[in-house]
């Protein structure tokens, strides 16, 4: 294995634990609060609002949250397609005469 599919495996073995929570937190939270405005229920369920934004208590993520789910995001992204894009194809043989 080359020093470059090595590293990038790397790369996405740390960020994908790393990026599990906080993406199904955003995930979860806005699918829960769409609910809430689905049923009319938003005044009761704006804490889902504040944890979807990085609202989180007393520590306020607000500015630089979805920064970071952004970023974390798109290297997953990145390094996950790249490693998809080196798995050699083969191709089926041809059934001419």
């Amino acid at each position: 294995m080359t020093s470059t599919r090595l590293r990038v495996r790397k790369i996405h073995r740390w960020f994908a634990p790393l990026m599990a929570f906080p993406l199904l937190l955003t995930i979860v939270t806005g699918f829960g609060f769409q609910l809430a405005v689905t049923t009319g229920n938003t005044q009761e369920f704006l804490w889902l609002l504040d944890l979807h934004r990085g609202k989180f208590g007393s520590i306020n993520l607000e500015n630089i949250y979805p920064f970071l789910n952004a970023i974390g995001l798109f290297i997953l992204l990145t390094t996950g397609i790249w490693m998809w894009l080196q798995i050699p194809r083969h191709r089926s043989p041809s059934n001419s005469p």
